[in-house]
């Protein structure tokens, strides 16, 4: 017997799901802030009812929550070159990410954490500190390979990194060649001194 039997009713539907979580986007990517995103605004966009939204999801802070970790394609795994490499891997991967068509999503839902705290911050522990957790693993593995200084403040490093990678602007173009740069003129600081 499989779980829609068990429950009854019927079976959910990947295109109504699809559909809901593209409208959820659309209108974050639309309107500054989180005010234009309502169940009622999603619904009418995705062409379905409120219940069907409902039952997949208690509230509109869960929807955007699975909207943004939809939009946001997890990092990749580094191949565990040298840190370079890896950084370099990691730091294309974030600056293609400014070429997804939600990237404004990110910003207005950033832009609305003082009136949104709770949503921020799951936000944050959700969708960003496991891709964060990448680069650290990557910094910290250079200092015990003796790549990066000994002593190297892991949370600094990998805030300078990241920083540098975000744009300053909604859909800012990124320089071609940009997040090699950055590693580079990073790694000339942390990098261990030669010997």
């Amino acid at each position: 017997m499989t779980e829609t039997e068990r429950r009854g009713g019927r079976p959910r539907s990947e295109r109504a799901e699809k559909a809901i979580i593209e409208a959820a986007l659309d209108l974050l990517a639309e309107e500054p802030g989180l005010a234009g995103l309502s169940i009622e605004a999603v619904a009418a966009r995705a062409g379905v009812g409120k219940t069907t939204i409902y039952r997949r999801w208690p509230s509109k802070d869960a929807l955007i929550l699975d909207a943004l970790g939809a939009a946001k394609a997890p990092l990749p795994e580094p191949s565990g070159g040298s840190v370079r490499d890896d950084l370099v891997e990691l730091a294309r991967a974030l600056t293609d990410e400014r070429k997804n068509r939600y990237s404004r999503c990110f910003w207005n839902v950033a832009g609305g954490a003082e009136k949104h705290p709770e949503l921020y911050a799951r936000y944050k522990r959700d969708i960003i500190e496991p891709r964060r957790d990448i680069v650290r693993r990557v910094l910290r593995r250079g200092v015990e390979t003796g790549e990066l200084r000994a002593g190297l403040d892991v949370e600094v490093a990998m805030t300078m990194l990241l920083g540098s990678l975000l744009p300053r602007r909604p859909q800012e173009t990124v320089p071609a060649g940009h997040a090699e740069a950055v590693v580079d003129t990073l790694m000339r600081g942390i990098g261990a001194p030669a010997r």
